[in-house]
């Protein structure tokens, strides 16, 4: 498998490879630091008929390596979301390359600053990226953070 990285903009046909791909990195990535019933519960947001259903209301990118799925995330207005790599290659600056493309996007529509929803697991990656937390979220036994960053 060659080491260089394409990010295009999702198509349809593509839903199936996001949903094992983010199905995946929670099950993996995120269970270190979630319950299994919260894992359950997230990943059934994520099958590929809802991920259809999310990429017509959102810009959905995918990252691949080889032709393999390797990452994926998305903007929804001024909202980052679904921001997952596959733990295989976590590290290798796939999921910053990503949210460079998201920040690129988002400053050519007249985005002034993103939010994003930021698990556990993501919220140092997205520390290390600039963003602030400004809110903590608990929803029964699930805490997430939202972190904001000035892009303009």
């Amino acid at each position: 498998m060659t080491d260089e990285i394409e990010i295009r903009l999702a198509i349809g046909g593509d839903a199936p490879l996001i949903s094992e791909l983010v199905t995946n990195t929670i099950r993996i990535s995120n269970s270190a630091d979630y319950p299994a019933s919260v894992i359950e519960r997230v990943i059934g947001n994520f099958s590929p008929d809802a991920i259809l259903r999310l990429m017509d209301s959102r810009i959905v990118w995918i990252a691949l390596q080889g032709g393999e799925p390797v990452g994926t995330a998305s903007l929804d207005g001024d909202m980052v979301r679904t921001v997952f790599v596959s733990p295989t290659v976590q590290g290798r600056g796939i999921g910053r390359r990503l949210m460079q493309t998201v920040e690129i996007a988002a400053f050519a529509s007249g985005v002034k600053a993103l939010q994003v929803p930021a698990s556990l697991t993501a919220r140092y990656f997205y520390a290390r990226l600039g963003y602030n937390e400004v809110q903590e979220v608990i929803f029964g036994d699930e805490r997430t953070f939202v972190m904001e960053k000035q892009i303009a």
